[in-house]
């Protein structure tokens, strides 16, 4: 059984995940969100519900203690949130981090496609997100960062892998493949350790998101 912390609990993707984690482990879940009101407890034995925001450091520190395993899924200004999590982990002496975030961090994302990426995501929203992810990976903390293409709510687990260093492949995925790649983390700790990899829908390659 592990501890598992969730920030950004009331995510999309983060209540996907939840659901599997109660169906298919007997991990202990901490569910950590802005508006605790949003949320109604599914399991009061396994699942805690902390109300607080990434960016409050004293709140967020007392959500880490005893955890095992961190999972962020966040919106917003990325660096000083990777901050804050990064802080509050080595404090804590929690290692275990999967964090997700969009594709584009390195200008992995080839042709025409990654130049409209760039373009409607904006620079200053890139640079944020990258000098975010930079940090991450400049820690000791063993990381899965998860680069996800723009995602869909179609109902299906269908993806492919890219790592660090190759092109990006595919333009969407939906947010059901990426709870399901998180869950296989999730559930094997020891697998993509200290990686950063790239999720999409196979055969979905473009110029343009192909929804």
């Amino acid at each position: 059984m592990q501890k598992i912390l969730i920030l950004g609990a009331y995510g999309q993707i983060a209540r996907l995940v939840l659901p599997r984690l109660l169906a298919e482990t007997q991990d202990q879940v901490t569910l950590y969100l802005k508006n605790s009101q949003r949320l109604t407890n599914p399991a009061p034995d396994r699942v805690r519900i902390i109300e607080g925001d990434v960016n409050d450091f004293a709140t967020l520190n007392q959500a880490m203690v005893g955890q095992d395993i961190v999972y962020a899924n966040l919106g917003g200004k990325f660096e000083p949130m990777a901050g804050n999590i990064v802080k509050a982990m080595t404090e804590n002496q929690v290692t275990r981090l999967i964090y997700v975030t969009g594709l584009g961090l390195y200008h992995e994302v080839p042709g025409e496609f990654g130049r409209w990426v760039e373009e409607t995501v904006t620079k200053p929203v890139m640079d944020d997100t990258r000098r975010a992810a930079a940090l991450i990976e400049n820690t000791t903390l063993n990381y899965t960062i998860i680069r996800a293409a723009y995602m869909d709510d179609q109902p299906e687990i269908d993806y492919e892998l890219t790592e660090k260093g190759t092109p990006f492949k595919g333009t969407v995925v939906s947010r059901k493949s990426v709870a399901d790649f998180i869950m296989t983390v999730l559930k094997q700790p020891t697998q993509y350790e200290f990686a950063s990899v790239g999720i999409s829908k196979p055969g979905t390659d473009g110029d343009r998101p192909m929804y």
